[in-house]
């Protein structure tokens, strides 16, 4: 059977649709991963995703869990429909050749993942900042002997003055802080996502010519997004970390990559590696469980069957 061609336009827009419901659904948790993964020893505020949201509601009020989520909702469109459609792109080329191997598919989610820290650098470092905000002015609160003696406290900046912060003060570069963390996170994510889930959705087809039912596409999403989400945290915490620009006094800063993972080790053993592990799967498993539904029910290629048609 000749290959399918791939309608971009359609996959960029069922990228967008899948990242805007996704994150709207799970953004809470992915606030709480963020301010788990941010907590060093000494300043521990939280004890888990449950009690970090518990005080978040208590200190900043319902809204507060989603500080940041206009960022995400803004950015996490050109986020999810490059992945998505870079993916199927580079499936679709690697496997004119002949059939695709493992190996090929690793190959394709290796280039969508690459593709997609574009996005996604920006869109994170901006996130994060907004995310931590609440931790940190808590923090003073309730743990003031994290703070510096003589420290004032500032209002939450917005992220168009944090943007407008690093442009002033590093350039464009500003925003892209923590880039290496954020491709050895995102490439090999999509390197494990990509290839696992097409092989899962595969297994529920009732036959190999039509597509799995959306139920099978759901669940496949779920499972291959929470293993790829556990596998790679420990970069995601390293991420997190770079990125944050304001920490309380008794917490560590990092001059890179290797630094950060130095001083963790040193100061809080291994299993810091594995902070907000089980809040990231929560959050990666029904985002990409939604994406690959959407995808996959096909709603950009029915949205753009209402525009008309050119002529050939």
């Amino acid at each position: 059977m000749a290959d399918k061609q791939i309608s971009l336009p359609a996959k960029l827009i069922n990228g967008g649709i899948a990242g805007i419901v996704g994150v709207t659904c799970v953004f809470p948790i992915d606030l709480a991963k963020t301010r788990l993964q941010n907590q060093q020893n000494g300043s521990r505020l939280y004890t888990s995703m449950s009690d970090c949201l518990i005080k978040t509601i208590r200190s900043e009020g319902y809204f507060g869990m989603y500080r940041g989520a206009a960022v995400n909702l803004t950015l996490v469109t050109p986020e999810k429909a490059i992945k998505l459609a870079a993916n199927d792109f580079f499936r679709h080329h690697l496997s004119k050749d002949g059939k695709l191997t493992l190996v090929k598919e690793m190959l394709a989610g290796c280039g969508a993942g690459t593709c997609q820290v574009i996005v996604t650098t920006p869109m994170e470092m901006l996130k994060i900042q907004l995310q931590d905000a609440g931790r940190l002015a808590a923090q003073r609160k309730l743990m003031p002997e994290t703070v510096a003696a003589g420290t004032v406290e500032t209002k939450s900046p917005t992220a168009m003055q944090i943007t407008r912060q690093l442009l002033r003060e590093k350039g464009i570069a500003g925003l892209y802080k923590g880039l290496s963390a954020t491709l050895l996170r995102d490439v090999p994510f999509s390197v494990i996502y990509f290839p696992l889930f097409a092989n899962l959705n595969n297994l529920g087809k009732k036959d190999a010519e039509g597509p799995a039912p959306f139920y099978v596409s759901f669940i496949s999403g779920c499972v291959a997004g929470s293993t790829a989400a556990v596998a790679v945290n420990p970069v995601d915490v390293i991420k997190t970390r770079l990125q944050s620009l304001t920490r309380g006094s008794t917490e560590d800063t990092y001059s890179g990559v290797i630094d950060c993972i130095r001083k963790i080790m040193r100061n809080e053993g291994p299993s810091a590696f594995l902070k907000g592990a089980y809040c990231r799967a929560l959050v990666i498993a029904p985002l990409f469980g939604i994406a690959q539904v959407v995808y996959f029910l096909g709603v950009g290629e029915y949205i753009l069957s209402f525009l008309p048609k050119k002529n050939n």
